[in-house]
């Protein structure tokens, strides 16, 4: 199954793309890799986002808080904050999960094949934190053509403007 990476796992340093409070790109940075014990997640987030984001687990379609949302903003990664996405990328994929046609930034998403489901997809977690996010496939619309399925409880939106 998709899982984060451990603190022995991986880098030590990751370089993201930071973003204003208004979503405007700020910088490139290394930063260290943010990790925290598997009880920190368990007390800083709600049980839907612990077993979403820290176990790889899928919430429902059609329940989580922004599937459907239409709003102008920003969606960043609930467990560490870092921009992840932007309502202009957002589009009514069906699914009943929020999805996008890009990331804000590639370099703020990693994608890591995932076998767990008898299949082969490509599972989408934050660089920063390694919280798993959802899967990307190759059914978008254009320009991409790229379906970034992401579950709610993984996100948290930022309205701007």
């Amino acid at each position: 199954a998709a899982r984060p990476l451990t603190a022995a796992e991986g880098p030590r340093n990751v370089t993201i793309v930071q973003f204003s409070r208004d979503g405007k790109e700020i910088a490139t940075v290394t930063v260290s890799r943010l990790i925290k014990t598997d009880a920190e997640w368990r007390h800083q987030l709600s049980h839907p986002s612990y077993w979403v984001t820290r176990h790889a687990d899928t919430e429902r379609p059609f329940t989580g808080d922004s599937w459907n949302l239409e709003d102008h903003g920003l969606f960043r990664c609930i467990c560490c904050d870092l921009a992840l996405f932007s309502s202009q990328a957002k589009f009514d994929s069906g699914t009943g999960w929020p999805s996008f046609w890009q990331p804000l930034a590639e370099e703020n998403v990693v994608d890591t094949v995932d076998g767990s489901l008898m299949e082969v997809r490509t599972a989408v977690s934050c660089r920063l934190c390694d919280a798993h996010l959802g899967h990307v496939f190759n059914d978008g619309p254009a320009p991409s053509g790229l379906r970034y399925c992401m579950n709610s409880a993984a996100l948290r939106f930022v309205k701007l403007g």
